[in-house]
């Protein structure tokens, strides 16, 4: 696949990075002659010096064979204008990064499609939605739902008190009854494993488990982790995101939001309508005790600097905060901050890409998911066609054994299926894969 990445910011390096590892035809285009230097030296791309709204840069690149144009750049505006450019171009599909949330509303996604865009990514938006589903599921760690909860994903640290230390996967699952739990994978300090039956779970795993919507607090009670409702949220920071967020929570929990600049504080309170904002120091836990931390139930790190959000987050949990989330954008802090006990890791790099992904992979793809430090994808497919996949069961399918099905979804059934199991046209199948399964189970899925 012909892909042309504009902007080679943060999410436009790790998307280039993601991509030329799986062999994609990459150009990537920016107007930092420094920044396109280090990813020639780094990265299996070809690069284009300019803007990337400008028609003779774009004309440089022969957009009429593009399959994808990816508008990833800090600004909106240029987004928006190279990627309507790309597509009077040629350029099959495109999509936008952008942050004006007007522009997401339904009543406009039609007007912006007519003008050349296909697709509007907001990381802020997407990442405010994924932190409140995090509070209304706070036992866990991660939470990712497909088909609106019909099969979900959750993941959650097995700690001294949790009862299926020791066990293995075939004995958690005689001891089930009534509801789905699925173990999928399991991350042992830095390394992610696929279970099978014989699999040993142990302390310190994080162990991601595919289950019903309906049965998430049976699978809570079964884990030995405690429901608490979540009122009362700090959030610390005066970026966009902690913005969208208190937004995005503000009618259903008690919010404080905690900034630093008392320009921005302003402003905060102008937009806000049912949040306190307060113009105080967010790297001081002195100061944030002052303010009401430890009358808490949840404490959400959103600065603009990984080491505060993980180190104020941990001094949270220190103070008895229930649930704590950390904004962490240097993706390899992400490892060594769930080794030292960060319940819950945001990344809008990461969660920006699962979206873009889907119009990457083969197959019809309905989404993606990565898993903060697995190793692997999570990846929803539907049987579109008639194939290989309807004449045999999954036993015969050649499946990799790097991968594992978390579920099916048929109508308003959900499955787990056994060897014998046989698709059906329409199925929604989620597969977590791990990087060297993936290509072959596109092949079976396309």
């Amino acid at each position: 696949m012909k892909i042309v990445i504009a902007g080679a910011g943060a999410i436009g390096l790790h998307l280039a990075e993601l991509l030329s590892k799986e062999n994609q035809d990459i150009t990537l285009i920016d107007i930092n002659e420094n920044v396109l230097d280090q990813a020639t030296k780094n990265l299996d791309v070809l690069t284009v010096h300019g803007d990337v709204s400008s028609i003779q840069v774009l004309k440089q690149i022969n957009l009429k064979k593009t399959n994808l144009f990816i508008a990833v750049t800090t600004h909106e505006q240029a987004n928006l204008l190279s990627a309507m450019l790309a597509k009077k171009l040629g350029a099959d599909n495109t999509i936008a990064r952008i942050s004006n949330a007007e522009h997401l509303e339904e009543e406009h996604k039609e007007l912006i499609n007519q003008l050349g865009v296909d697709v509007l990514i907001s990381p802020q938006k997407l990442a405010a939605l994924e932190i409140e589903r995090l509070l209304q599921r706070a036992s866990f760690t991660d939470l990712f739902e497909f088909e609106d909860g019909k099969i979900s994903v959750v993941g959650f640290t097995l700690d001294s008190t949790c009862p299926l230390i020791n066990q293995s996967i075939a004995e958690i699952g005689n001891q089930t009854s009534g509801f789905h739990f699925r173990g999928i994978a399991i991350l042992r300090k830095h390394r992610t494993i696929i279970p099978n039956g014989n699999t040993i779970l142990r302390k310190g795993d994080h162990l991601y488990v595919a289950t019903q919507n309906e049965s998430i607090e049976s699978v809570m009670q079964f884990a030995g982790k405690q429901l608490q409702p979540i009122r009362h949220v700090m959030i610390v920071g005066g970026t966009p995101l902690a913005l969208r967020t208190a937004q995005q929570i503000e009618k259903q929990y008690d919010v404080t939001i905690v900034v630093q600049d008392e320009d921005v504080a302003k402003e905060f309170v102008e937009i806000l309508e049912n949040c306190l904002v307060i113009h105080s120091n967010t790297d001081d836990i002195d100061t944030l005790k002052t303010e009401g931390l430890e009358q808490m139930d949840a404490f959400i790190a959103l600065t603009d600097n990984s080491e505060t959000n993980i180190i104020s987050s941990l001094m949270a949990e220190e103070l008895g905060v229930y649930k704590t989330v950390a904004l962490v954008e240097n993706v390899n802090y992400i490892h060594i901050s769930q080794n030292i006990g960060i319940d819950t890791i945001i990344n809008k790099k990461l969660i920006a890409a699962n979206n873009i992904f889907r119009f990457v992979r083969k197959g019809r793809v309905e989404a993606i998911a990565s898993l903060h430090g697995v190793n692997a994808e999570i990846i929803e497919f539907v049987v579109h066609k008639k194939n290989r996949l309807l004449q045999h069961p999954i036993r015969k399918l050649g499946l990799p054994k790097t991968s594992i099905i978390a579920g099916i979804i048929r109508g308003e059934n959900n499955i787990v299926p056994n060897g014998d199991f046989t698709f059906e046209l329409g199925d929604k199948v989620i597969i977590l894969a791990m990087p060297e399964a993936i290509h072959k189970v596109e092949e079976i899925f396309k």
